[in-house]
């Protein structure tokens, strides 16, 4: 006969590590949420500066 009680505790275990994985995610995220890392701007030209640049105009 199986033995009930230790495969209800295998699962509650189990279940209890899932929800602490899904917590830590969510913590991260959330870290990451509030403090996002900086990012680098660049300013790009616009096509029409390009455009001229590459036809040899100086305009």
């Amino acid at each position: 006969m199986a033995d009930y009680k230790e495969l209800y505790l295998k699962l509650f275990q189990a279940s209890e590590e899932a929800i602490k994985l899904l917590i830590a995610a969510q913590q991260a995220c959330e870290e990451l949420y509030i403090n996002p890392p900086e990012m680098e701007l660049k300013i790009l030209p616009s096509p029409s500066e390009t455009e001229s640049t590459e036809m040899g105009h100086p305009f």
